[in-house]
Order: structure tokens, then sequence, then C-alpha cells
């Protein structure tokens, strides 16, 4: 009974890993950095270089309808699981950014657009929790001009360009922003797909800090 319920555990494991290099492979377009667990062309020994890119990934989301979710009426909150979900990351030390759209009039820089998005944002909140800005620091990537604005590439090369060698990951709704992220090397996770995990699974990015 022991042996047969490990042997259980282990095969949905391995079950969930699967369908999980399923959900992250189909948002990455052809030509892209393979997502973890894809061993297509993956070499059995890693270079240093390899082993330090892999190293202390920094998940990067869209903002509205990715974290947060606005009512009608006008209210905004967080989706469901959003808040548990960056609350695993902060227990586990994952740094965690924003890459979203406001407008560029909003300011001459990140910090005093992120500083007027955070004033909406919070102005319309609703619950007792509020949103977790401190998470984030001052990796909120926000457009300089209209042109800047995603999809074009601008804001996901800006934010690998200060990531050093760290893996970097995207997490969004729509399919559009996820394929140019995983287009410019982010591991790629769309959110909001039917029987599939909320977000990218914790213990998944663990294994991309490895």
């Amino acid at each position: 009974m022991q042996r047969s319920a490990v042997t259980g555990r282990a095969r949905a494991s391995a079950a969930l890993g699967a369908a999980l290099v399923s959900t992250v492979l189909s948002a990455v377009p052809a030509g892209a950095a393979p997502a973890p667990g894809d061993a297509g062309g993956t070499p059995a020994r890693e270079t240093a270089a390899t082993a330090r890119e892999r190293a202390c990934p920094i998940v990067y989301f869209d903002l509205g309808e990715t974290l947060v979710h606005t009512a009608d009426d006008g209210g905004t909150g967080y989706r469901t699981g959003a808040a548990a979900y960056l609350r695993a990351l902060r227990e586990r030390h994952v740094k965690v950014g924003l890459i979203t759209n406001v407008p560029s009039s909003w300011g001459t820089t990140d910090a005093e657009r992120a500083a007027r998005l955070r004033q909406e944002v919070d102005a319309a909140w609703e619950g007792s929790a509020p949103f977790a800005w401190k998470d984030f620091g001052d990796r909120v990537l926000t457009p300089r001009t209209e042109a800047e604005r995603k999809p074009a590439p601008t804001l996901w090369q800006r934010a690998k360009a200060g990531s050093g060698h760290c893996r970097v990951v995207y997490q969004a709704e729509t399919a559009e922003e996820v394929n140019v992220a995983a287009s410019l090397g982010f591991v790629p996770y769309r959110i909001g797909r039917p029987h599939r995990p909320a977000y990218l699974p914790v213990w998944w990015v663990d294994l991309l800090g490895r």
C-alpha cells in the first residue's frame, strides 16, 4: 500500500510537470528560448554561463487583469489568488516587477510614473489588504513615450537588461504580450486559461533558480 501510494504521487507529479511544460511551451513562438523542462536541444552538461542565467529568477507581471481586476463600477482589487501568489514569492525572496502601460505624460521617470500609477490604483482600491507595492521596489517599468507602449518590445528589453544574469519570467493575460516576451527570452506564462494554474506555480519558479 505504501509503495503504491508513493508511486501514485510520483506519477501525479510527473503528469503535472508535463502539463505545465505544455502550458508554458504553448505560449512560446518558434525560435524563442526553451522553457524549463524543454528537452529539445538542451545539453546534458550546462555551462557556467547557463547556470548563472538560470539563477535568481525575477518574475515580471502585467498589472491590469493580471494581478488586479477593475470592476464595472470602477473599483479595483486583487484578482483571485494574486495576493496569495505574491506572498508565496515574497516568502521565497523571489524578486518581482511590473511591466505595465501607463500614459507617458504621467512623469518624466519610471519613479514618477509609478507614483502616479500607485495613486490611481490606491484611489479605487477595494478590500482590506492593500496592493503590495513594496514588493516591486524600483522594478516598475512604464513607457517613456507612447511609442514604447506594449506590445512594442522596449519595456521587456529594459527589464531584461536590468536583470543581469537572472532568468526572467513574464506573466500576463494576453497571448500577444506573452508571445512578445517569450521571443525576447522571458519564460512566459499566460494566466486565466481554463484548467491551468492561475499563475506559474511557485515550485516551478523555484526550479528556475537552481
